[in-house]
């Protein structure tokens, strides 16, 4: 009976010690496990690509050094005016024609001058240039008094007002302003280059170029 006892108690024994020796190998395998790499991986930002300048004019093409960069603003009786971009084109250039025959612009000139503009009616009264009033509101000069630089009617577009592709005739009420393209025609040199202004009885002027000092 006490033999059988002491079997059994050095089976136990040697049971425990097993447990015990087990848990402390897998106690040490965690302990010295590394730990996952949890960083996240570096993002390199592409770099930001720089938008193109936005050509305005092509004004040095004929000699004419700008003193006032574009765009450029007028106002004169509540009238404000302001030239977005110019370009001068060759009468019989692929680009003139292009609009020539676009917008039907009769052919008139050596010159062909294509111009974008914001008009804003700042004045407590309508603003119009239409057949209730055919006063040129502004006009363009580039030096020779005896070659005006005249605006040419977009025959396609002559009957819808406020066009926002070819300017005519248009109307603005008060506060009210638009963007649009007027087309001219020129024969003469490039000395300078202004702009007048004239509503209601006030005028103002403003060179883009000025005159070649005397």
């Amino acid at each position: 009976m006490k033999k059988t006892t002491m079997v059994k108690s050095v089976l136990a024994a040697t049971m425990l010690f097993s447990v015990v020796l087990g848990n402390g190998s897998i106690t040490n395998a965690a302990a010295t496990a590394k730990p996952a790499n949890t960083a996240k991986p570096t993002v390199t930002a592409k770099p930001t690509a720089t938008p193109a300048p936005i050509m305005r004019d092509n004004l040095s093409k004929y000699g004419l050094k700008k003193d006032v960069e574009l765009p450029v603003t007028v106002t004169a009786g509540g009238l404000s005016y302001t030239l977005e971009k110019i370009m001068i084109y060759d009468a019989k250039s692929k680009d003139a024609q292009a609009l020539i025959k676009k917008f039907n612009y009769s052919s008139e000139g050596k010159y062909f001058i294509w111009t974008k503009i914001t008009v804003k009616n700042n004045s407590g009264n309508t603003i119009k240039k239409n057949y209730a009033d055919l006063s040129e509101k502004w006009s363009l000069g580039f030096g020779e008094r005896n070659n005006t630089v005249f605006l040419t009617m977009p025959r396609i577009k002559a009957s819808s007002p406020n066009d926002k592709e070819a300017l005519w005739d248009w109307s603005l009420k008060p506060g009210q302003q638009m963007s649009s393209y007027q087309a001219y025609y020129y024969n003469g040199d490039f000395k300078y280059f202004v702009i007048w202004l004239d509503n209601k009885n006030s005028s103002a002027t403003q060179y883009i170029v000025n005159p070649p000092e005397v």
